[in-house]
């Protein structure tokens, strides 16, 4: 995984290469083993590397195939890329390295965008033509992968993260009150194209842009997610699913398992983490690190899971390594840990993700991690609801009772009153579950969480969070055949026995059933989630500050009744409303805005 950046001018000026360089230097984080520049006239590109695979400078990018007049941009990894460069070179390819980026521009050159629906893989990648003038910028199905951009009538610029474009000046950073409402409702989530500054966009998942050399642009959507089955999908037994979703998770893990360094587990010590680690031990995988981090308990919240971390590394003989952070060193991480998002997060684990992957970096730069489960399963207790509903009912006002963060009623009474903002929250909602694909309540929730909600929650969070240390993070839950299975099998098999009910018996056959009957857990930060102490404190000095007055975002009246009582104003997904309007405010002060 790396970082990219570039600049497209439409005004037949040359592309700004010390904006593009700025960009580039500002990912340096994502990519700490090389930099390159490649400027061709109102076009440039710049690339922070991370070596996983061909680690040999035959993969250096910007990637340039003079034969073939392209060029290339790519962060991310394509699984089949070996089974991809076989089929080109029966074509006629020749190849020069044997990584995954070349076989992205040979297979572009053979199939056209059809090549995207042929990578299995996570990635955001600009490829050029050099004869047409027409740059291509696209992002995988489940948006693993940022591409965030800015474009006017003069320019498009783009980069791996948001911050990264800050450097490169000359953007409208005024509040973008879409989004903003987003971020209240959905407990910081803000769904493409849209991000929290107005001037900053980011491309959707599962699309492509086509970009002209006059600036005109087209966004196409290449993956949707059905959740619609058939008459042979009903009547499949409970065993064929199950058997099914292990055979299928099998071959995730093991594709993920394809670089020219070590693979390790960020391991939880939940089903999702401890089912990874225990397919790998399946695959053969000798030495297998193993990380797990905790914290200080606050009141009777537990801080850790070590107790069911341990159990695993101990039944597979992994190499693990604990860390335990005291309240002192989180709360001196916190800057830093905000420093390093691309868009404000309020989940308490990014910190926790923050500290681990230090840690991590230091051993492996590759890992597997078990986000997603939840979503594409149907972990989470507000599923089990949707499943009563009638037919006619479309979900909605159930999902929003059960999700959101707010009401539009008490959000207005947050916002400073000057702010003309209607419930964007509540349209997007409606529109989406009123798409065709899928058909009751419960299924519209689960498309909507997992190619939106994850996106832009635990999936953002863990790449913001790894790479910030060079760390690359893939996801097997997240595999789009596993994605695709899982939208096919009716939501009972999913739902039942508190949720991921096919999961857990597909697992009972690998990993000990202490990890799978065990009360489901959380990653446990709570000093953010119970505001005490420095912690308190912390918070008051932010939204004190003479930047958030003046900004003057949120009413003082709401802000001091927040502050006297903060753990009366917890989000119905249990987290800290305080945290959440604080966390906004760090974020822009981080970013200088």
């Amino acid at each position: 995984m790396c970082g990219i950046a570039g600049e497209l001018r439409f005004d037949q000026r040359l592309a700004d290469v010390s904006a593009v360089a700025g960009m580039t230097e500002a990912q340096s984080r994502r990519g700490p083993d090389g930099a390159g520049l490649y400027s061709l006239g109102s076009r440039c590109f710049g690339h922070r590397r991370l070596s996983i695979m061909d680690l040999s400078q035959r993969a250096h990018q910007p990637f340039i195939d003079n034969l073939l007049g392209m060029g290339i941009v790519f962060n991310g990894a394509i699984y089949n890329h070996h089974e991809l460069r076989a089929e080109l070179q029966k074509k006629g390819y020749q190849f020069s390295s044997t990584g995954d980026t070349e076989v992205i521009i040979k297979a572009w050159h053979a199939w056209g965008p059809e090549a995207l629906q042929r990578f299995y893989g996570m990635f955001a990648f600009a490829l050029w033509d050099r004869d047409s003038g027409v740059t291509y910028l696209a992002r995988d199905r489940l948006g693993i992968k940022p591409l965030y951009y800015a474009l006017d009538g003069k320019r498009l610029r783009f980069a791996s993260a948001l911050p990264a474009l800050l450097k490169s000046g000359e953007l409208d950073t005024s509040l973008d009150h879409t989004a903003l409402h987003y971020y209240l409702s959905f407990h910081a989530v803000v769904p493409a194209p849209h991000t929290i500054l107005r001037g900053v966009r980011k491309l959707p998942p599962g699309s492509w842009m086509k970009v002209y050399p006059d600036g005109d642009t087209s966004i196409r959507r290449w993956w949707n997610l059905e959740f619609t089955r058939g008459e042979e999908d009903e009547r499949r037994s409970f065993d064929d699913w199950k058997g099914a979703v292990l055979d299928t998770l099998r071959v995730s893990v093991r594709r993920r398992l394809v670089a020219d360094v070590p693979v390790g587990v960020l391991l939880s010590g939940g089903l999702d983490s401890s089912l990874i680690t225990g397919l790998l031990a399946e695959e053969g995988a000798h030495g297998l690190r193993t990380y797990s981090i905790g914290f200080e308990a606050v009141d009777a919240e537990a801080g850790d899971e070590f107790h069911y971390s341990d159990l695993i590394a101990r039944h597979y003989d992994t190499v693990h390594e604990k860390l335990h952070i005291p309240a002192d060193a989180l709360l001196a991480t916190l800057p830093d840990a905000i420093g390093a998002m691309a868009e404000p997060m309020v989940s308490h684990d990014c910190v926790a993700f923050y500290l681990l992957s230090q840690v991590v970096s230091r051993h492996s730069k590759v890992v597997q991690s078990g986000q997603g489960a939840d979503e594409v399963f149907a972990g989470y207790h507000w599923y089990p609801p949707l499943t009563d509903l009638p037919a006619t009912d479309t979900g909605v006002d159930a999902y929003r009772k059960l999700f959101f963060d707010r009401d539009h009623a008490e959000l207005r009474a947050l916002l400073d009153p000057a702010l003309e903002i209607g419930d964007a929250s509540g349209r997007f909602l409606a529109e989406h579950f009123g798409r065709p694909g899928a058909n009751s309540a419960i299924d519209r929730a689960l498309r909507l969480d997992t190619t939106v909600m994850l996106v832009d929650d635990p999936v953002k969070r863990v790449d913001n969070m790894t790479m910030a240390f060079g760390l690359e993070a893939r996801v097997p839950f997240l595999d789009h055949e596993l994605v695709e299975l899982a939208a096919r099998i009716p939501a009972r098999h999913k739902v039942a026995n508190g949720g991921k009910h096919v999961l857990k018996e597909a697992a009972r056959s690998v990993i000990p059933a202490a990890v799978i009957d065990r009360p489901k857990g959380y990653f446990p930060v709570p000093a953010l989630k119970y505001l005490r102490g420095d912690f308190l404190q912390y918070v008051r000095d932010t939204l004190d500050s003479r930047a958030a007055r003046e900004r003057g975002l949120f009413r003082r009246d709401a802000v001091e009744h927040m502050l006297e009582s903060p753990d009366s104003h917890i989000t119905p997904l249990r987290g800290s409303k305080l945290w959440q309007i604080a966390l906004l405010e760090a974020w822009l002060q981080s970013n200088r805005l």
